[in-house]
């Protein structure tokens, strides 16, 4: 049974301050919703070798780190960070998994060199009709394969915030609740959240709705594409020209490195 509000409240006092494993359990229990609500909106078709099952138990997985790490004293809403940290798992473990079929994966590559190479040469991010013209294919198959790397995660803030010398895997939304996250272990945790948040400040007005909406609010590129009304590869190509902005906004401040 869900928790009341005063309850809630005196179970994360009971577990932040006491220690009290109870309260810990309590938690999880209440916020176990999420779990199956961010997997069923992540992953609308089970890969094959996989079951719903094993969505819920990386999903879990992602919601019992978000309940030991949160900081309720922060300005930041717990089903935000919970979602994310979820949400990451369930990719984590998908990734692992190798799920996407060999072929598909070697086209979002292609896609991913493709939009690096014309954003180095033009300053900006390309558009679909160019990136269909550099790549010899069809401009309805660079929205396909936008889609779908929207859906794997191939390239987010996650992405951005990683360093190609280390292991750790700080998820962007981490950062916002803990100001000692350090990327690097050269650079303050802090100073990263700064110059990624005027980096986002500095995004045109969608392109920085996207970003408050996938990251902050949960919600997915099919979703985020009936808010603004226009269809889920346009979302994507927003995502896409964000990124593109944030990573080199963030390579020019010296703050981050794409692997």
């Amino acid at each position: 049974m869900p928790l009341s509000p005063d309850q809630l409240k005196r179970a994360w006092i009971d577990y932040k301050v006491y220690k009290d494993p109870n309260a810990r359990v309590d938690l999880i229990n209440h916020y176990s919703y999420l779990v199956k609500i961010t997997s069923g909106r992540l992953v609308t078709s089970i890969p094959g070798g996989l079951d719903r099952e094993d969505l819920i138990g990386a999903g879990v997985i992602g919601l019992i780190k978000s309940v030991d790490q949160f900081d309720p004293t922060r300005d930041v809403k717990f089903e935000t960070y919970a979602i994310a940290l979820i949400r990451g798992a369930i990719l984590e473990m998908l990734r692992d998994e190798d799920w996407v079929p060999r072929s598909i994966r070697e086209k979002l590559r292609a896609l991913d060199r493709a939009i690096m190479a014309l954003e180095t040469k033009s300053g900006r991010p390309p558009t679909v009709r160019e990136l269909a013209e550099h790549m010899k294919i069809a401009d309805s198959e660079v929205d396909e394969l936008m889609v779908r790397m929207g859906r794997t995660n191939v390239y987010s803030l996650d992405d951005i915030l990683n360093t190609s010398d280390s292991d750790d895997h700080i998820h962007f939304v981490e950062m916002i609740v803990d100001d000692t996250v350090n990327t690097s272990g050269e650079v303050e945790g802090r100073e990263i959240r700064r110059i990624l948040s005027a980096g986002v400040d500095k995004l045109p007005e969608r392109e920085r709705l996207v970003v408050a909406l996938y990251y902050f609010e949960g919600l997915t590129f099919k979703e985020i594409g009936k808010v603004l009304g226009v269809s889920e590869s346009r979302v994507y190509q927003l995502h896409t020209q964000a990124m593109g902005r944030l990573r080199t906004f963030m390579r020019d401040q010296g703050a981050a490195q794409v692997a």
